[in-house]
């Protein structure tokens, strides 16, 4: 399978991934931990079908240390209980802020309550910016059909 475009060779593609890119900076350097950020972006992912983000993602988080079960489990992590109480809130919100256009009030306050007790005003911040931002990387990959499999880790670093 080849990409419509190639997001790689274009220089307007090229500016505009660097300022996604850029944006992340002050997510990944937020106090949301880590692990929580990988488990966003993954689900996102899956929910939007973007296959080079899901590669990426959890090849990333699996070099991060991430344990293979609970990577294999975040498409059902309403079921599944090696998650914690804080990363259920912001899978929630994810999942919620990634189907926007599926309900009509958007997110719920409910979801949102639930991610405020696990969550400062600053990881909040840079949960919603995440979620917003996973979504924007998802976007570009579907609509160009990006390819995935061959993502290494550090790949992008």
């Amino acid at each position: 399978m080849d990409a419509r475009l190639n997001l790689f060779g274009s220089p307007v593609a090229g500016k505009v991934l660097k300022h996604f890119v850029s944006a992340g900076g002050p997510i990944s350097d937020s106090a949301l931990p880590a692990a929580t950020q990988e488990l966003v972006k993954i689900r996102a992912s899956q929910i939007n079908g973007c296959g080079f983000c899901t590669d990426m993602h959890t090849k990333e988080a699996e070099a991060a240390g991430e344990t293979s079960v609970r990577l294999h489990l975040v498409a059902a992590w309403r079921e599944a209980t090696v998650f914690t109480e804080a990363e259920r809130a912001a899978l929630e919100l994810t999942e919620q802020g990634t189907r926007i256009a599926d309900a009509a009030g958007g997110v719920t306050d409910e979801a949102w309550e639930n991610a405020a007790k696990h969550y400062d005003e600053e990881q909040l911040a840079a949960l919603v910016s995440l979620i917003a931002l996973i979504n924007a990387f998802n976007r570009v990959n579907v609509i160009v059909r990006q390819p995935a499999g061959d993502y290494r880790p550090g790949q992008f670093a």
